[in-house]
Parts: C-alpha cells; structure tokens; sequence
C-alpha cells in the first residue's frame, strides 16, 4: 500500500516562510504536488511536478511558493514564502503512481499551516 507521509507543517507570520516535506513509500512516482483545503473551502491544487522537472503553481501563490523533488528519496518540498493569512489550510501531499496496471492518484493525511496576521 502506499503512503505520503507529510512533514513541515505549524504556526508562521504572516510575511514568513515554511517548507514542506512529504515522503513516498515508493519509487515508482509519476506527478508530485501539494493541495489545500481551507476551512469551508473546497481542496484546490497548490503546485504540481513531473518526474522530469515541469511545474505549475495555483496563480494565487505563483512567485511565492516553490516546488522540488528529489527522486532518489521520494521526497517532494514545498518551499512556501511571503506567506499570507489567506494561505492558512490543510496542506495535503499528493504523488501519481505507476503500477504496472495503470496509474493511480495518492494523497497524504494533511498538515495544518496556519499564518497569522
């Protein structure tokens, strides 16, 4: 079974800086990213990354949040600067696997970031 486990998350400032960590429990990883769910809100997609490097990023945190991977550990990061109170969520780890069969979408239990004002 895989698992993400997810590391990273706390209380910052506003105008601060956090960074997120999340471990795969496999190699076979396709896509990486990051997705949140504020309260009351619906989970969106923060950043994605390919296996070969190509990202995209939410527009709303595009210039402040960067995303990375480091292939031979399964770890994805989530570099997160210039924090607002708006980005206060869930912040849930996501990977793509590819199983012999097809792939199949995976995502961790989550880690709070809350920023104050």
């Amino acid at each position: 079974q895989v698992k993400l486990v997810e590391s990273g998350g706390g209380l910052v400032e506003a105008g601060g800086s956090r960074r997120l960590s999340c471990v795969v429990s496999t190699s076979s990883i396709l896509a990486m990213g990051w997705d949140r769910q504020a309260p009351g809100k619906q989970r969106e997609l923060v950043a994605r990354i390919t296996r070969s490097g190509r990202r995209n990023f939410a527009e709303s945190v595009k210039g402040r949040f960067t995303i990375s991977r480091d292939n031979a550990n399964a770890t994805v990061y989530l570099q997160m600067n210039s924090l607002k109170p708006e980005d206060t969520a869930v912040y849930y780890c996501y990977a793509q696997i590819d199983h012999e069969v097809g792939y199949a979408d995976y995502w961790g239990q989550g880690t709070q970031v809350t920023v104050s004002s």
